[in-house]
């Protein structure tokens, strides 16, 4: 009996090694899924282009804001702050929300104000880059994604907070036919240049930003690439995917089954300093053990995370 059971945990074992890239990709929050997620929907919904994860320099302060994401469309662009907050919240008098779970209360900084700030400093950072907007184009929102999200006596919210109920109840412009939801964003205003709107897209798609894992499952890691960790062999291979060099790198599974452990092919794109875009030249290739990791800080974390090779389906390195 023993026997039978050794041999039915070997074979258990076995068939993980071989089928599971990784038991459970815990990326410690949701909080990356729930802003992807919002930019997809309002370009869905909007059009135009959302730029996620931007890091604004400020030289006021001599270092960088975090933007969740900025969406540019033909009408404005809007600096959007996205909390996935749950629990039942109210707004106190000094405009911090206070958030009660079924285990503890806790006070977040005032999310509107903190919103507001960022849209001087991103004027000031796109005027050094030769963007001069029109006046009321740049403005700022609060979306409240989290579907656990509960409001306590909703009027006390800004104009500038979509809650989750108002959330869920956008629609395309098109089919938009109450005031409040015709207003959530666009507010009457009329079309831009379409040239504004190509120098302001090409300037925030080359701003600062953080570095980004696409991980499978549809779940993303933003942060600062550290380093890889592997064998000798891997990470000699993997010494030209550095940010000075390297924009994107992509992965895919090359073989199974063999004396050695599954092989992972990375391609990766030369970074393109003159601006013409990629060509088939710029991409490079090399081919690596799949027990490789990743090791990235992400965005407000203290704590280094090491993630699989064998997860992740592509990375982003910020210049």
């Amino acid at each position: 009996m023993v026997v039978e059971l050794f041999c039915f945990i070997a074979v258990i074992v076995v068939l993980k090694y071989f089928f599971y890239d990784d038991d459970v990709i815990d990326v410690g929050s949701s909080d990356f899924n729930a802003l992807f997620t919002v930019a997809e929907r309002l370009e869905k919904l909007y059009g135009g282009k959302a730029h996620v994860g931007l890091q604004i320099p400020d030289q006021d302060s001599g270092s960088r804001q975090s933007v969740d994401l900025v969406l540019v469309t033909r009408r404005e662009a809007v600096i959007v702050c996205v909390k996935n907050v749950a629990g039942f919240v109210s707004v106190d008098k000094d405009g911090r929300w206070v958030c009660t779970g079924s285990h503890k209360t806790e006070r977040l900084p005032n999310p509107v104000a903190e919103a507001k700030q960022l849209v001087p400093i991103l004027e000031s950072y796109l005027e050094q880059r030769g963007v001069i907007l029109p006046e009321g184009y740049l403005s700022c929102k609060v979306i409240c994604s989290n579907p656990n999200f509960r409001t306590i006596d909703s009027d006390s919210f800004p104009s500038e907070v979509i809650t989750y109920d108002q959330w869920i109840q956008l629609r395309p412009e098109s089919n938009m036919l109450s005031g409040w939801i015709k207003g959530a964003f666009h507010g009457g205003k009329k079309d831009v240049q379409e040239s504004i709107r190509e120098k302001l897209n090409l300037v925030l798609s080359t701003a600062p930003m953080w570095d980004r894992l696409e991980l499978k499952g549809n779940k993303y890691v933003l942060g600062e690439f550290l380093e890889f960790k592997g064998d000798n062999e891997d990470i000699r291979a993997l010494g030209n995917i550095r940010r000075s060099k390297v924009s994107t790198v992509t992965i895919q599974k090359t073989s199974m089954f063999g004396v050695a452990h599954s092989k992972l092919q990375v391609l990766y794109c030369l970074r393109d300093y003159r601006g013409e875009g990629a060509s088939a030249s710029d991409w490079k290739e090399v081919t690596v053990h799949s027990r490789t990791e990743i090791k990235i800080q992400p965005k407000g974390s203290t704590k280094v995370r090491k993630y699989k090779l064998s997860s992740v389906i592509s990375m982003s390195l910020s210049a």
